[in-house]
């Protein structure tokens, strides 16, 4: 993986170490929620991932959209989906959207390379 990957998956990991070992009892809870909210259900865990990519683009999030583009690359999704993928996000969204797709385009970039 490349430096940018990197560098996320090992703050993002370092952090949530820090933050659950402080044993919150509403934050463990909510991010036990969301865990469980992207888990093999009704919905394939790859179009939950396709879902919550395209939620955090139109929220301009880039962590999680960093986050949610790790997990489609593990899912299997392919550069042309994520390509709807932005698509679908910066029609909801709108134009405020477009400096989102060019970092996760960036992030997808490194991902696949």
């Amino acid at each position: 993986m490349s430096e940018l990957v990197n560098e996320f998956n090992d703050y993002r990991s370092k952090m949530n170490e820090v933050i659950l070992g402080k044993q919150n009892k509403v934050i463990n809870r909510l991010f036990n929620l969301d865990t469980n909210t992207y888990a093999e259900g009704a919905l394939s865990v790859k179009t939950k991932e396709m879902l919550g990519l395209v939620a955090s683009m139109v929220l301009r999030c880039d962590d999680c959209i960093k986050y949610h583009l790790g997990k489609c690359f593990e899912e299997g999704v392919t550069t042309e989906e994520i390509y709807e993928i932005f698509a679908v996000a910066n029609i909801v969204g709108g134009t405020i959207v477009i400096p989102h797709t060019r970092r996760g385009a960036e992030y997808w970039e490194a991902l696949i390379a």
